[in-house]
């Protein structure tokens, strides 16, 4: 028999089962060819978050380890399909070389891949920032009320976070924020808290609108919610086409004083741009992030990690996850497990970033497919 380092299993059905972690876990053993896994990555829906230890115990017997890692989301997704709309639990079993080892992080370098799983509640900056590389997403249900649920060794944490590090095996991570650019970086010349006064030598409200294409600009309210800030990293003029940016953005805009109100404090020197949310951008932005993390990996992967923020999956590209699909079109049959989530956490110029309506992906290959 072909054994197989990594499989996945899904499993759903019209109620909050236990018995749907145990057949996830069951199916992805029969397809590694495997009896017991190293350990399982588990994603529940968000109707096993009040009370997810009897799914928890179930997977923990059908893997025949201790080690199930993993939390709630709003959504759970493998090679198979997306669940959004259905109670069910994504598995994936991880056997070989391969193991997820959960350590304390004095113990970890800056080349550790730690797979980083929490709460809104446990997401901290100290927890964020740390030298090794995370990988992850934060535990969300599609109204943000909760329960919110993260769990290691087969028991929920009490902390509200989950550090696990991939060990037997190397990977590349990497993120799409997939905006348009309505306008090149420009200089933030005037602010107030979390003002933007002024872009260059104009008003930065008027900066916007100017921007905006027309079919937005003469709707009766303009959609805010799918227009942000980009703030450059690095060289400008390079920086949109490298997806070096991080998003901020928009509170409000305030036509009194033409001055635009972000989430996030701007600083005066800083370049930012424009952007809005464009679902054919955010395909084309994820097929060459899958170019680019599949050319850093140099080989085929073994399996793979995909953290789609719920705002940006389904709902977003029209009752289909585009992410999903140019993965498996890139990789036929490659296992692929995810969840979507509430902020998702990757790699941005050399450190941990917290990112929004953005999809993270990391490709690994077993250092031994024993």
């Amino acid at each position: 028999m072909n054994l197989k380092s990594a499989a996945s299993g899904l499993s759903h059905g019209h109620r909050a089962l236990s018995e749907h972690a145990e057949n996830a876990v069951k199916r992805a053993l029969a397809k590694a060819g495997r009896e017991r896994a190293n350990a399982v990555l588990l994603f529940l829906t968000p109707e096993y978050a009040a009370n997810p230890e009897p799914a928890l115990r179930a997977a923990a017997r059908a893997g025949g380890c201790l080690q199930v890692v993993g939390c709630t989301g709003a959504g759970i997704l493998t090679e198979e399909e997306w669940l959004l709309d259905s109670p069910g639990a994504a598995a994936l079993v991880l056997s070989g070389n391969i193991q997820l080892t959960i350590s304390p992080q004095t113990n970890r370098n800056d080349e550790d891949i730690v797979l980083s799983l929490c709460t809104p509640a446990g997401l901290t900056a100290d927890w964020l920032d740390v030298p090794a590389r995370r990988f992850g997403a934060v535990s969300g249900d599609i109204f943000g009320h909760g329960p919110f649920k993260v769990w290691s060794g087969a028991r929920v944490a009490e902390s509200e976070q989950v550090d696990a590090i991939l060990t037997g095996v190397h990977g590349v991570l990497g993120a799409s924020q997939g905006v348009r650019a309505l306008t090149s970086p420009i200089e933030v010349a005037e602010v107030q808290g979390y003002d933007i006064k002024r872009l260059g030598n104009y008003p930065a409200l008027s900066v916007l609108v100017q921007s905006l294409p027309p079919a937005v600009r003469e709707m009766e309210r303009v959609p805010l919610h799918l227009i942000m800030g980009g703030v450059t990293i690095g060289d400008p003029e390079t920086a949109i086409r490298e997806g070096r940016y991080r998003l901020n953005h928009i509170v409000a805009a305030n036509p009194n004083d033409q001055s635009i109100t972000l989430s996030e404090r701007p600083a005066r020197g800083e370049r930012i741009f424009w952007a809005m949310r464009d679902a054919l951008v955010a395909e084309r932005d994820m097929r060459a992030c899958i170019s680019r993390s599949a050319q850093g990996l140099q080989g085929e992967p073994d399996f793979a990690l995909l953290f789609p923020c719920m705002g940006r999956g389904p709902n977003f590209f029209g009752n289909r996850d585009r992410d999903l699909d140019a993965l498996r079109s890139r990789f036929p049959g490659l296992p692929i497990i995810g969840m979507y989530g509430n902020g998702e956490i990757g790699p941005l110029d050399g450190a941990n970033h917290l990112f929004q309506y953005s999809a993270v992906l990391g490709l690994f290959k077993a250092d031994d497919a024993a």
